[in-house]
């Protein structure tokens, strides 16, 4: 999984979900066709769910493998349409992996009984219970039904309450500094949905704006609406930015550029800036994606005087080691989501992300170097977010 690309991530993923769906098929004609109802009532029930579950997937699929460029669709349609595919589908996983163990542990005891009996006669059968078959037939269909309403529940709140994270730092300099990363402008962050976090930042008064990366999440289409939003913010030293991998993947870096620089941002892609203030100079230092991008840490800095502060932006956060040893105070990165969907166990969490990276979220220290890895304010793949909330940071730097 650590080594695996994004391609192939996505189809192993596009995989688990179609087969999730071929098993709770299953599941629900089971159940159908076992119930008491009329033979015509189960046929057009069966019926039903199938065209239904097919849609379904088929539409998240096509939201998932292709871009689609509607800016700010209406509301009904975001809600009753895309919404509902994509929770439907991570929904799906889950209640099908759940609804699968619970089928195989069942099974084991089952194999175990009989093993248990030795080679003697078989024991007479229980008399069948009613109740006691309702209740298991309840507790399987709450064991379904319950990855949906947390699903569900994610993607509702995906994008309304969120974490101003604040945090003092050593820099060498006194700054404020207010980050925001992984945007994903698109049908699930419309411009109105990004409003709030840009007064957010406003709000904050920072000396210094930086946004790290993926502005859009699929089309390029979504982009002007975001940088109107991310101009809104005037601090002191100005706004830096550089690129993530949603702009190699489906924009036009180029294009991207020519945006930003027409509204005053300077984009740092293996490039600096010195910034002079009354209580001395700092530098803000930025490299391209690492994923997608060609990163250079060395250009980045190349010239820069070493008794500088410098602010490196890196939307991801694999650089620090390397920042790190080149004596880089302070690294801003993303990319991760803090796992988005997560589940938190006893002192340990798990996600994707926390598979894949040592630096998944929050605040990492090597040395006199800082590392910081913010949850951003989109999502990727799913609407959802659980147990990871987005999140507008401000640094206090000192």
């Amino acid at each position: 999984m650590p080594g695996m690309r994004f391609p192939t991530l996505r189809l192993v993923l596009l995989t688990l979900a179609f087969l999730s769906q071929c098993y709770l098929y299953a599941r629900i004609r089971q159940a159908i066709r076992s119930s008491d109802r009329s033979p015509r009532f189960k046929v057009r029930t069966i019926l039903f769910a199938g065209v239904g579950m097919g849609l379904l997937f088929t539409l998240n699929t096509y939201l998932v493998l292709r871009p689609l460029p509607w800016v700010d669709p209406p509301r009904v349609v975001q809600i009753a349409v895309f919404y509902t595919a994509a929770v439907w589908n991570l929904g799906s996983v889950f209640s099908a992996l759940l609804l699968f163990l619970a089928q195989t542990a069942a099974g084991i005891g089952r194999m175990a009984m009989r093993l248990s009996g030795g080679r003697g006669a078989r024991p007479a059968p229980l008399p069948v219970n009613p109740s006691r078959r309702r209740f298991l037939k309840a507790g399987m269909g709450g064991l379904a039904t319950a990855p949906m309403l947390l699903s569900g529940y994610g993607a509702a709140h995906a994008g309304k309450p969120y974490d101003v994270e604040k945090l003092t730092l050593p820099f060498g300099r006194p700054l404020r500094v207010v980050q925001l990363t992984d945007i994903h402008a698109g049908i699930f962050m419309t411009r109105e949905n990004m409003r709030r976090y840009i007064t957010q930042a406003i709000e904050l008064q920072p000396d210094l704006f930086v946004v790290t990366g993926d502005f859009i999440s699929s089309s390029m289409a979504f982009l002007p609406g975001c940088l109107a939003e991310v101009t809104r913010v005037h601090a002191r030293y100005g706004t830096f930015a550089t690129l993530g991998n949603h702009e190699h993947m489906y924009g036009d870096p180029g294009e991207i550029e020519a945006n930003l620089r027409a509204r005053g941002i300077p984009l740092l892609t293996n490039a600096h800036r010195v910034i002079q203030t009354e209580r001395g100079p700092f530098a803000v230092a930025g490299i391209d994606d690492m994923q997608r991008g060609s990163p250079d840490l060395a250009a980045a800095l190349r010239g820069l005087d070493p008794a500088i502060p410098t602010l490196l932006l890196s939307h991801r956060p694999e650089i620090f080691p390397e920042a790190a040893a080149r004596g880089v105070p302070l690294t801003l990165a993303g990319h991760w989501h803090g796992g988005q969907v997560r589940l938190n166990l006893p002192g340990v969490a798990i996600s994707f992300a926390h598979f894949r990276t040592p630096y998944p979220e929050g605040l990492y220290r090597m040395g006199k170097s800082h590392l910081y890895v913010s949850r951003g304010i989109g999502t990727t793949g799913t609407p959802v977010r659980l147990n990871a909330p987005p999140e507008v940071t401000m640094f206090t730097l000192t």
